[in-house]
């Protein structure tokens, strides 16, 4: 391929030396040949462009020198104005652009067009090459399409297990916060219970008390009626005469009394005789002043 875009960059340079008026023309020309062989691509390239002569060769040339410098964008552009030359090899050279910036379906298309126009060897290699490099991107875009895809999915579900592990999370939070206040309600209601059942006990307990308090007020009243209240007697009544008689005997038994306390008194510490009285029911004793008690 190298041998032949050489062979026909020295042709077109020969050409345009028979075509170009002048030896300024000439020495430019040859100056671009020789920055070409030695891969000095955009400087012939630069020369070339600086040729007052305007022809497709050498427009033609001038998109074979920025193909090699890589300037892909200036060779195209160079190659679309050199319409005039071997179409087959141009349409070749634009493919193989098209090829070098990996535009399969471009280099595809160009090659085939060569192809209607004159079969060729290296034309035919190319667009074989360029179908297989097609297809082996395609096969790389579906591998990293479903590369994408299975790490998109990965994604999905580490994002659907956190999401149910946080659902989890909640559930099982929310459980534990509905016992923490069921537990609090029971340990309520068993307070309560147990204040209740206090307050019974209490009350119970007071009830029993009352209880014990009466019954012993019972005990106690019993025996302040067992004393049994005297009938009041009539006057002239016989009873009514023996109280009388009584409480008669009972005044002159506490005479008797304060007349010993006063003896004793007056004797101090001497032995006291037995003193007799002689009672009699309705009579009264006389004292017999020649007779000493002692």
């Amino acid at each position: 391929m190298k041998k032949w875009i050489l062979i026909l960059l020295t042709l077109h340079c020969s050409l345009l030396t028979v075509l170009n008026a002048g030896l300024t023309d000439f020495k430019t020309i040859e100056k671009a040949k020789q920055a070409y062989d030695a891969k000095a691509y955009t400087k012939s390239a630069a020369l070339l462009d600086g040729l007052e002569s305007k022809s497709p060769q050498k427009e033609y040339d001038i998109g074979n020198a920025y193909y090699k410098a890589k300037k892909y964008d200036a060779a195209i552009k160079a190659y679309e104005q050199a319409k005039g030359v071997d179409e087959s090899q141009r349409l070749h050279n634009v493919g193989n652009i098209h090829f070098q910036k990996k535009e399969w379906d471009k280099a595809i298309e160009t090659y085939e067009k060569a192809l209607k126009i004159k079969e060729d060897k290296d034309t035919r290699f190319n667009l074989e090459l360029a179908k297989k490099m097609k297809k082996k991107q395609e096969e790389q875009k579906k591998k990293q399409q479903n590369k994408d895809q299975n790490k998109k999915k990965d994604q999905k579900k580490k994002d659907d297990k956190k999401k149910q592990d946080k659902k989890k999370q909640n559930e099982d939070q929310n459980k534990k916060n509905d016992q923490q206040q069921k537990d609090k309600q029971d340990q309520k209601k068993k307070d309560q219970k147990k204040q209740n059942q206090k307050k019974q006990d209490q009350k119970k307990q007071n009830g029993q008390k009352k209880k014990e308090d009466k019954k012993k007020e019972g005990e106690k009243k019993p025996s302040d009626s067992k004393k049994e209240k005297k009938p009041k007697e009539k006057k002239g009544d016989k009873a009514s005469g023996q109280s009388k008689e009584q409480k008669k005997m009972s005044k002159e038994e506490k005479l008797k009394q304060a007349e010993l306390k006063r003896l004793l008194k007056k004797m101090g510490q001497k032995k006291t005789p037995t003193m007799i009285y002689q009672m009699g029911e309705n009579r009264k004793h006389k004292r017999d002043d020649n007779v000493k008690p002692w």
